[in-house]
């Protein structure tokens, strides 16, 4: 039996690498296709009493720029980007325990009445961290650190999906979801991209993913109950080999 096919949509960079490593030693055939790359903005964190950081990418922006954490509490959405602020020697204070902005708010909303509130992340960000923190009585400031363009060579992955040769395809964030169905709406090729994922195991990270792939007339097959992606690529995976049995 051949190996499954899994595209992978992950930046163009170091990620896309341990990503298509990972997906080789699980036993499938990965379709490397990053969907994003990182534009830096040269931008970094205003001092503080909070800084909110909500991925990988905009923690090891910071750390470039030199940023200094001083008596700053540092908040991290996700497990990961709370790994990557400590590998930069940065202390991390809060990671909410549902890693998403929502519960970011939940968690702070007692405590920074009358409080600063810096934002470190891309210039993608949804609004709920900022209605909910000022909603909670703080101060809000959003620093776009970088923004994520479409590389000009994204597009193999929604070509096997039209095709029906996709056994798998893993959504990392909204963005990702945008960029491939924007190649498919750029090709004509909605209506037979959704037929086609249709016998594609489609998984995404976290419910605002989700719900992008919902937006663009698809369903998701696998959802991770966490924001790791070597759990999305292992749950995939299982998924696929219950259903080639």
């Amino acid at each position: 039996m051949s190996r499954p096919t899994v595209a992978v949509l992950r930046p163009d960079d170091n990620r896309i690498v341990e990503a298509v490593e990972y997906l080789q030693s699980l036993g499938v055939s990965p379709i490397s296709d990053p969907m994003l790359t990182v534009d830096p903005t040269g931008q970094s964190p205003q001092h503080a009493d909070y800084c909110v950081f909500t991925s990988e990418t905009g923690v090891d922006l910071t750390a470039t720029a030199g940023w200094e954490q001083r008596d700053t509490t540092v908040c991290a959405v996700g497990d990961q980007t709370a790994t990557a602020l400590r590998n930069h020697e940065y202390s991390v204070d809060v990671v909410p325990s549902t890693f998403t902005s929502a519960g970011l708010v939940n968690e702070l909303s007692a405590g920074v009445d009358g409080q600063t509130v810096e934002l470190a992340r891309s210039a993608h960000g949804s609004d709920v961290l900022v209605e909910g923190l000022k909603a909670a009585g703080a101060t809000v400031h959003d620093t776009h650190l970088y923004r994520l363009q479409r590389p000009g060579t994204a597009g193999q992955s929604v070509s096997l999906a039209v095709d029906g040769e996709l056994d798998g395809i893993l959504f990392t964030s909204p963005k990702t979801v945008e960029h491939f169905f924007g190649i498919a709406i750029e090709r004509d090729a909605v209506a037979t991209l959704q037929r086609g994922l249709k016998e594609t195991v489609v998984s995404a990270i976290g419910a605002p993913t989700e719900r992008a792939v919902h937006n663009n007339g698809a369903a998701v097959d696998v959802m991770p109950d966490t924001v790791d992606f070597t759990r999305l690529a292992e749950v995939t995976v299982n998924q696929i080999q219950r259903i080639q049995r």
